[in-house]
């Protein structure tokens, strides 16, 4: 039997959202592969989250490329963004609190790839008048990562419907939390 490799890396993601001390052999459970054939391709922890960041920067990168981010008005392209990283939240949930990951001096500079074209986007969309400028690109950035984060755990949780991913990262990031009295 072939294994999937990137199937087995969503769901070791999926796993390692909800339980971060997962072991190795609950991962190969929840992939559906036999224990010595998770420790072939991934020699240990370390090796499968080090895959599963090289993994989760490839399709960030990829859900980049396809929302088209220099394409129309910031918010538009920010609201393709959020569809586009969609299928992948899960992964961005363990990947932003993976702490082994941000340790020492060897931060992945695919992280830095990303960063520096979302940061980008909220630039420009700042230039634009469409979104404040009393918050930096680097916050609004992160915050992003977050609420992808957030709502991926919500949905898996049960706690919110998965249709409204979208709307609810970027009305709530676009639009802030406070309620507006005038309308």
């Amino acid at each position: 039997m072939v294994m999937d490799r990137d199937q087995v890396l969503r769901d070791a993601a999926a796993l390692l959202s909800r339980k971060s001390t997962a072991t190795m052999d609950e991962v190969a459970r929840a992939a559906g592969v036999g224990r010595a054939t998770l420790h072939r391709h991934f020699a240990g922890r370390d090796a499968l989250v080090r895959a599963l960041e090289e993994f989760g920067i490839r399709r960030f990168e990829t859900a980049f490329d396809n929302a088209r981010l220099d394409e129309g008005t910031a918010v538009e392209a920010l609201r393709r963004l959020v569809a586009q990283a969609e299928p992948d939240a899960e992964l961005l949930a363990f990947l932003v609190t993976e702490n082994q990951l941000f340790e020492g001096d060897g931060m992945h500079e695919g992280w830095t790839r990303l960063d520096a074209r979302v940061a980008a986007l909220f630039r420009r969309g700042q230039e634009e008048g469409d979104i404040r400028i009393d918050l930096s690109p680097t916050w609004l950035t992160e915050a992003l990562y977050g609420l992808i984060g957030a709502c991926a755990w919500a949905v898996m949780d049960g706690r919110v419907a998965a249709k409204d991913f979208q709307y609810m990262i970027t009305e709530l990031l676009l639009g802030g939390a406070r309620r507006n009295v005038e309308q």
